[in-house]
């Protein structure tokens, strides 16, 4: 075994420099998934009018992100069976393929499907790249560098539409997919070259395929109800309870076969000890009360302020300068003290004070009030995600990093989806017609976010502090 495949002597020997570099390809190999969930906005329309049957363009997105989630778990497991770098390596070069499969699409359907198995790569590429922190560098350092993954999506947020803009003007759509391809074999490259392998032990038992089918069978039909639900279909119409009787019998099925199996894709266990329960939950919650923020504040300056759709979206940048700030100051706190509870805490409390304030300002908004409430929320949103899975990580065993990983990214991934389709039921439920209409919905859709955050508080603080380590060790990652 060489020194880079021995996590300890990793810590000891390996300098700053060659820590950068792995880490650089760990986010050049998490970036394009992370583009792709945004840069595609700006490009739907040009698609539509190529390809043709806009009814079934909804799924290019759809196809997307439900893949995503339903692969999440998996994922974290086939990494830690057969090594975090081997399938964060697969994972990027099945989405590249998929990448170059997309932009050939000649009809809707070929589209549909390319992005789904699309989808299916970036569930590993975005729950491994952060899985695989845990194997470069100590606990202590962690909320550092999963810090700058958080302050990536951030950019991505801003970036991805803007991207997509200038692409589809200045070339065709079809480079929204192609822009992939370097971007891959540039990270594949630094992958291969700089991310060390930790030794990896042979699988005992085989891998639980029937609990993967049945946990991307029961995550598939929850969240296809909660996208669909109010929107494509009513919520009690006979397609929308039909999906809601296949994710019961789907879901008790998956409960009983992971209570058998010798290694399940989700060990219930990790869901009942609570790092991962807590983490799980606040995360669950804290992504829910985000999409108040990036669905209906856009929403809210177009219709308020006379904001233009791009305007309306780079207006979003105060909340990502914020998450920005908050997790870079955040991950230095924890290098230095090794304290991380407190900040999960402050950060989903100031999120609900934020929620509060923006519900405050809706009679009467301004762009710069606007401003100043997202940059409070993305402040307190910084502090959340990346210390929580570093909690998580501190608290399993080497071996299950993978899948306690992924565990936590499968929530919020749910918490997305039950969020969009929880405050967007309650904005139509609300607004009426015309810009006071909105002005009403949007107020409420706040004040109805404003109290997941503050339970989400009070969730993380059941949470029981375990000190981190300064150096990795082979026992626990």
């Amino acid at each position: 075994m060489t020194s880079t495949d021995n996590p300890q002597s990793l810590s000891d020997h390996t300098d700053a420099r060659a820590i950068a570099l792995g880490f650089a390809a760990i986010v050049g190999a998490m970036l394009p998934a992370v583009l792709d969930q945004t840069i595609l906005a700006t490009a739907l329309p040009t698609i539509a009018g190529e390809l043709g049957n806009v009814t079934d363009l909804s799924w290019v997105v759809t196809a997307y992100v439900v893949a995503a989630a339903a692969t999440t778990p998996l994922w974290g497991k086939l990494g830690d069976r057969h090594g975090r770098k081997r399938m964060l390596e697969l994972s990027l070069i099945v989405f590249v393929s998929s990448s170059a499969l997309c932009a050939a699409a000649q009809d809707i359907t070929q589209l549909i499907a390319t992005r789904l198995l699309q989808g299916v790569a970036a569930g590993g590429l975005m729950t491994l790249a952060m899985a695989v922190v845990g194997d470069l560098v100590a606990p202590r350092q962690r909320g550092r560098y999963q810090g700058y993954i958080a302050a990536t999506f951030a950019v991505a947020t801003i970036v991805g539409p803007l991207l997509g803009g200038v692409l589809v003007e200045s070339a065709s759509w079809r480079w929204v997919f192609l822009v992939n391809l370097p971007l891959g074999a540039a990270a594949l490259a630094g992958l291969a070259w700089r991310l060390p392998a930790p030794e990896q032990s042979r699988p005992e038992q085989p891998l639980d395929t029937v609990g993967a089918a049945l946990l991307a069978g029961t995550t598939s039909a929850f969240m296809l109800t909660c996208i669909w639900g109010g929107d494509r279909f009513g919520w009690g119409s006979p397609e929308n309870v039909g999906l809601i009787g296949v994710t019961v019998l789907l879901g008790v099925a998956l409960v009983a076969r992971e209570r058998r199996s010798a290694d399940p894709i989700v060990p219930l266990y990790l869901l009942r000890t609570r790092p991962v329960a807590v983490a799980s939950g606040a995360l669950f919650l804290a992504t829910a009360a985000l999409f108040a923020i990036t669905v209906f504040v856009p929403l809210f300056l177009q219709t308020t302020t006379g904001a233009s759709p791009t305007e309306a979206g780079l207006l979003l940048a105060p909340a990502m300068l914020g998450i920005t700030v908050s997790t870079t100051l955040t991950g230095r706190s924890i290098a230095k003290t090794g304290r991380y509870k407190r900040f999960p805490v402050a950060g989903l409390l100031l999120m609900s004070a934020a929620l509060v304030l923006l519900a405050a300002l809706a009679g009467e908004p301004s762009q710069l009030a606007v401003g100043i409430g997202l940059v409070v929320f993305g402040f307190g949103f910084g502090m959340v995600g990346q210390v929580l899975i570093v909690a998580v990580q501190n608290s399993v065993e080497r071996r299950e990093l993978g899948v306690a990983t992924a565990t936590t990214g499968f929530f919020r991934a749910v918490g997305g989806a039950v969020g969009a389709a929880v405050l967007g039921a309650v904005f139509a439920a609300q607004a009426g017609h015309g810009g006071t209409g909105i002005a009403d919905g949007v107020q409420t859709v706040f004040l109805v976010a404003a109290p997941l955050a503050l339970l989400g508080a009070l969730i993380v603080l059941l949470l029981d502090e375990v000190p981190l380590a300064e150096r990795l060790s082979p026992a626990r990652g």
